[in-house]
């Protein structure tokens, strides 16, 4: 999680993380369905107006990290420094996010989330929004000269890769082998130079 700097920011994420906490721990022990928001907000001691200004849904107390690891892939296009390569950058951070999701203290939050319609359709769509934020972000940036189609074809291909490999033997192997197609899958959509020269030459 990305460290607030000024003392208000700290208190606000110390008490969404409270809050989280005390979300998840009941979740395990009670079951996702067996308790509401407002078991929540007493557990961590906090009103339910509190709890719904940090979450925007029961749902979203499961997924506490999810708006970090969205700035966090779009800062890994638009914080580069100049000349330097994206889809490593974007590889390391989906590596984070598997190393993070197949520690063994995760697995019964996964089992949560597999056995809950709602949770995975949660996933689904905070899944599809990360993509989105990515390619908005790698469409953006000049640098990278590629289409808003093909920034949002491989900003799907990235985002799904730790899907893939979460549930692949070797989690990380797959990280790998997914990122090698999406490599190669980047550097297909790359215009070429005989093309712009083509293009600048042809009459109308």
């Amino acid at each position: 999680m990305t460290t607030p700097t000024g003392r208000r920011e700290r208190k606000k994420a110390a008490t969404r993380q409270k809050i989280a906490d005390a979300a998840l721990r009941l979740f395990l022990e009670r079951g996702y369905d067996a308790v509401g928001i407002r078991d929540v907000a007493a557990e961590a001691d906090v009103a339910v107006t509190t709890l719904f200004s940090h979450f925007a849904s029961k749902e979203a107390l499961v997924f506490e990290q999810d708006q970090d690891f969205e700035q966090r892939l779009t800062r890994a296009v638009t914080d580069r420094a100049p000349h330097e390569p994206l889809i490593p950058a974007l590889h390391g951070e989906i590596q984070a996010l598997v190393r993070h999701c197949t520690a063994d203290s995760a697995a019964p939050i996964w089992r949560m989330i597999d056995a809950s319609p709602a949770l995975r359709e949660y996933e689904e769509s905070m899944r599809l929004r990360h993509a989105e934020s990515l390619a908005t972000a790698m469409a953006a940036d000049p640098d990278l000269s590629r289409t808003t189609t093909a920034c949002r074809a491989i900003a799907r291909f990235v985002i799904d890769a730790y899907a893939v490999a979460r549930e692949a033997a070797d989690p990380q192997a797959a990280v790998d082998d997914v990122f090698r197609m999406i490599e190669a899958a980047w550097e297909v959509t790359c215009p070429s130079a005989d093309s712009a020269d083509s293009a600048d030459t042809a009459g109308p």
